[in-house]
């Protein structure tokens, strides 16, 4: 079967130029590691080691009801394809008697950034637990292959990345696989998941995929991305994703994965092939041909565009600005898009893109430095606590925003005891649920395209979490209208502008630094637009008596004071 493999590896690469340019921001084009499964009978004792050692007083994690074994009956090499088999079968090891057997393969190849590759067919009988995955070479874990000589972590801070699971997820359709990440943040029911479905699955075989950066983690199914975790800001709590990790090929049995039936005999994952990509050639040629320039531009966003050319096939990206630095890579000669986020309206920016290789090679004339200034708001934002199901122990921000025939609309839960939260967006006529794209923390947005300015549109957001859910109440809001004056902000803590009446100084309390304010005269003269700290002092000595308007505009919404002068 193995004859063509030459030509499949020169078809799989080119597979990869064709699709995983655009889907991935690294390309990995080096063959470092692999295994074509070519020699019948046991596996290549070199390249894997069966992981057989019971974990947990007795047991495997998870509820799980198996003994893994390292018996030809569990796992072995028939006609090109490794068969790693699940059997109905009663044995005794380590002096524990258990009904079922399987095989738990540990590769005695790590590796730090680079893509993975298995074309599989997995089983989907009930019960089953089939998985391609990857630990951190440092996990303690007693009778994993590098245990000995590396278990120093205890996990999940040694990091947990399942390229392919199945059979742990029974609100899906059969045919559907997930992949997930375990960190210190947020592991078991972890939040950190993504799914896709897959056609035909358990008849057909499919190429699973994972592609790791120093800047995200993808999952492809079939070349074609469907979940990318990139945390914001990497820390060692979202991100143990800096050092080695070696891969798993296993079965497990039962637990999460369900009740085992009664007529259960066996069930096998065949695997074709595994391939583990890295781009191993030193790299000393700097990028060319760099541009970088202003894309669309909302009142809180401004969207960089950026390309150029490397001879490794990957460009390194570095935005500094006065909201931070954004670190990304993109794949050479293709234009990337960035978009910055969360920043104030009718506020220029000012932006510092370098570019560089991964191997720290920098681009000649860096860095390029681009002005942009953002556009005033049109929209409605505030507080709330009402309900239409469940409740709030604290509540939650919303927005509404025109963008041109777009609506923006954003919510956040400001409750802080709720686990595993996801949103979906629900339209209230007529009624349709949409999911929401997570932000950050409890952020989660959807813009609904193809509005007509002036109709009104009706929604309110579900937010799910562990063990129950809460639903906003309905907002109504009028397509390109500006109605954030009549929406008063709600919060214990109270914006303050005082003394008013004024005769002198006014103060200001607000609730967060890089608030911005604007004083107008009755007659909606501008006096003062500025961009001012959350205790700040406007001196008003010199100004008329008479009656003056403070627009106050930060993350929490925009608040407006009628001031009094004397």
């Amino acid at each position: 079967m193995k004859n063509n493999f030459l030509f499949l590896i020169f078809l799989t690469f080119i597979l990869a130029m064709q699709n995983g340019y655009s889907q991935v921001d690294v390309v990995y084009t080096d063959l470092v590691w692999s295994d074509e499964f070519e020699t019948n009978g046991a596996i290549n004792s070199s390249k894997w080691h069966h992981q057989t050692q019971l974990p947990d007083g007795g047991s495997w994690f998870n509820g799980e009801v198996q003994h893994y074994t390292n018996s030809l009956t569990n796992s072995f090499v028939n006609a090109g394809f490794l068969n790693i088999v699940a059997k109905k079968q009663p044995f005794t090891d380590q002096g524990v008697t258990k009904q079922y057997t399987s095989a738990r393969l540990n590769s005695k190849f790590s590796f730090l950034y680079g893509r993975v590759d298995v074309r599989a067919k997995i089983p989907t009988n009930q019960g089953t637990w089939p998985a391609i995955w990857m630990l951190g070479k440092n996990v303690n874990e007693d009778g994993g292959f590098f245990d000995a000589q590396f278990g120093t972590t205890s996990w999940p801070a040694c990091g947990e990345i399942d390229i392919m699971e199945h059979g742990i997820t029974p609100s899906q359709p059969s045919n559907y696989v997930q992949s997930a990440l375990h960190t210190p943040s947020s592991f078991g029911n972890t939040i950190n998941i993504g799914g896709t479905i897959a056609n035909n699955l358990g008849n057909d075989f499919h190429v699973y995929s994972m592609n790791w950066s120093p800047f995200q983690i993808s999952f492809l199914l079939d070349g074609v991305v469907f979940y990318t975790y990139n945390p914001a800001v990497k820390t060692p709590n979202n991100w143990p994703f800096n050092a080695e990790q070696y891969l798993l090929l296993n079965i497990a049995m039962g637990g999460v994965a369900g009740s085992i039936p009664s007529n259960f005999n066996q069930a096998t994952m065949e695997i074709d092939y595994v391939r583990v990509y890295q781009n191993a050639q030193t790299d000393t040629q700097s990028p060319t041909n760099f541009t970088a320039s202003i894309g669309a531009v909302t009142s809180s966003t401004i969207e960089l565009l950026l390309n150029a050319n490397d001879n490794s096939g990957n460009v390194n990206y570095t935005i500094t600005y006065n909201g931070g630095t954004i670190t990304l890579a993109n794949p050479s000669g293709i234009q990337k898009s960035v978009v910055v986020p969360n920043l104030l309206p009718t506020t220029t920016y000012v932006f510092s893109v370098s570019a560089s290789d991964l191997a720290g090679n920098n681009y000649v004339q860096n860095p390029i430095v681009l002005n942009a200034t953002t556009t005033g708001t049109v929209g409605c934002s505030g507080t709330d606590t009402e309900t239409q199901q469940g409740s709030f122990t604290i509540g939650y921000n919303y927005a509404f925003e025109t963008l041109g025939t777009d609506v923006k609309i954003t919510f956040q839960m400001l409750d802080t005891d709720k686990v595993g939260v996801v949103a979906f967006l629900w339209r209230q006529n007529p009624f349709t649920e949409y999911p929401m794209t997570n932000v950050s923390g409890n952020i989660f947005t959807r813009t609904i395209t193809g509005q007509t300015i002036g109709s009104t549109i009706s929604y309110a957001v579900k937010f799910a979490f562990a063990g129950g859910l809460s639903v906003t109440k309905y907002f109504s809001y009028v397509v390109g209208d500006n109605c954030s004056l009549d929406v008063p902000i709600t919060n214990e803590f109270k914006q303050l502008c005082y003394p008013n009446p004024v005769e002198s100084i006014l103060h200001l309390q607000l609730y967060n630094d890089q608030s911005k304010i604007r004083l107008t005269d009755i007659s909606g003269k501008t006096l003062i637009d500025a961009i001012v700290n959350s205790l700040h002092d406007i001196d008003m000595r010199n100004f008329n008596s008479g009656v003056y308007f403070l627009k106050v505009e930060n993350l929490n919404g925009i608040q407006n004071f009628k001031i009094l002068k004397e």
